[in-house]
């Protein structure tokens, strides 16, 4: 983000000619919620945001800035989570504090709605949309229940718990030795014959299947559960 905004510093005649942690405060409050409302915009993120700058030690005296102050984002790359603006007076006699603050930013993301077992699949009872803060939320969340339903999960969950991508994987549509039907499609021409799965595979996953027809073992796409496809 390399948004930089431009604050008046006030009257020299002042508070005694000093910038108080108070007007530091201020310029970084208003420096987040411009770049955050731009930040949202551009991603186009739905959802709403708190803003808590730490307190600075009331001691902090700089001096007065005769040209407007000027804030940037230090770290990290996005305003989100625990953040550092950079408060610079490009004056005759330049200063630059550092002021540390936490944006927090809510979205309806899926979480499950009772204990759940790991190799489960989820069903639409186990989850739910609920509004959590997601600005330290590394993996990617769900914002869709439909992102979950009949995913099978890779470790046991607790209640009111967040589901991310790490928590699932696609649950097998067909298991080995299950019988399935080859399609195999060349342009408008599909000829259909009967295999055996030789392993597990969800939708879309490539599995290896045997023809019974030829007895040749080949490689196929899931596509609905029994059924697998190969171009010829």
């Amino acid at each position: 983000m390399s948004a930089v905004c431009l604050f008046n510093a006030g009257s020299p005649a002042l508070a005694d000619a000093v910038t108080l942690p108070d007007m530091l405060i201020g310029v970084t409050q208003g420096f987040l919620e411009f770049t955050v409302e731009d930040y949202l915009a551009t991603s186009q993120t739905q959802g709403r945001y708190e803003i808590e700058v730490n307190q600075l030690d009331p001691r902090l005296r700089m001096p007065m800035c005769d040209k407007g102050l000027t804030a940037t984002l230090e770290s990290p790359a996005r305003p989100l989570g625990r953040v550092t603006v950079k408060v610079r007076c490009d004056s005759a006699s330049p200063w630059t504090v550092f002021v540390p603050a936490q944006v927090r930013l809510f979205r309806d993301i899926v979480t499950t709605t009772r204990p759940l077992k790991r190799t489960g699949i989820i069903e639409p009872q186990d989850v739910t949309l609920r509004e959590r803060d997601i600005s330290l939320i590394n993996q990617g969340f769900l914002t869709s229940v439909d992102q979950a339903i009949g995913q099978k999960l890779t470790r046991p969950m607790v209640a009111d718990q967040i589901i991310t991508l790490v928590h699932l994987e696609q649950a097998e549509v067909i298991r080995k030795g299950d019988q399935v039907v080859i399609t195999a499609r060349s342009g408008t021409l599909s000829v259909r014959m009967p295999g055996e799965a030789l392993s597990n595979g969800g939708m879309s996953e490539q599995i290896r299947v045997k023809n019974l027809n030829s007895q040749r073992v080949i490689k196929a796409q899931v596509t609905a559960p029994g059924q697998v496809e190969v171009s010829m």
